[in-house]
């Protein structure tokens, strides 16, 4: 895998909002996977003489929980999870970005969730740019990670009967941007 040293990408791509998420998934009292998706992403990234640059936000409260109602207000409200009222957004920003010939993509920066940044590397794809029918030019981003939710301090556990936890400390990261030339 080599990794291209003139970056293929030159102005400012902002994720279109129909076509892009950022989902998350945690092993569930070792049955089964929850499952659930930000629907407020906004992400740009930026090709210039210094590098790429990928930023990004979600709005905490976006996440789609919807059953039960108290459930989705614990997750979103409580200290244990997002605390959305004190810290309303998760955001990133890269520090590395690596765009491969092979279509291979890496990415690091930092994620902050609740006022706590830390480091996070994601794997994925990217695809090169082409031009829609409207005449725009679009590239897409795919990533994934994995991070332990407690250097967030998503600190809630609960103990099951038979021994482990009712939800993995471990949470994949799913990241898919399609992305649209400004300028």
């Amino acid at each position: 895998m080599s990794v291209t040293t003139q970056h293929p990408l030159t102005g400012v791509f902002e994720a279109d909002p129909n076509h892009s998420s950022f989902q998350f998934a945690v092993a569930h009292m070792k049955v089964s996977t929850f499952r659930a998706t930000f629907g407020d992403v906004e992400a740009r990234l930026i090709g210039d003489e210094t590098g790429l640059r990928l930023e990004g936000t979600a709005r905490a409260d976006s996440v789609s929980i919807s059953d039960p109602p108290e459930f989705r207000e614990h997750v979103l409200r409580s200290a244990e999870f997002f605390d959305a009222d004190n810290h309303p957004q998760l955001t990133f920003r890269s520090t590395r970005v690596e765009l491969a010939d092979d279509g291979a993509a890496t990415v690091t920066g930092e994620l902050e969730i609740k006022g706590i940044s830390r480091p996070v590397d994601a794997t994925g794809t990217y695809r090169a740019p082409i031009e829609d029918p409207y005449g725009l030019q679009r590239t897409a981003l795919e990533l994934r990670a994995v991070v332990d939710r407690r250097d967030w301090e998503l600190s809630w556990q609960m103990p099951l009967p038979d021994g482990g936890d009712v939800l993995a400390w471990e949470v994949e990261l799913t990241i898919n941007l399609e992305l649209i030339q400004q300028s």
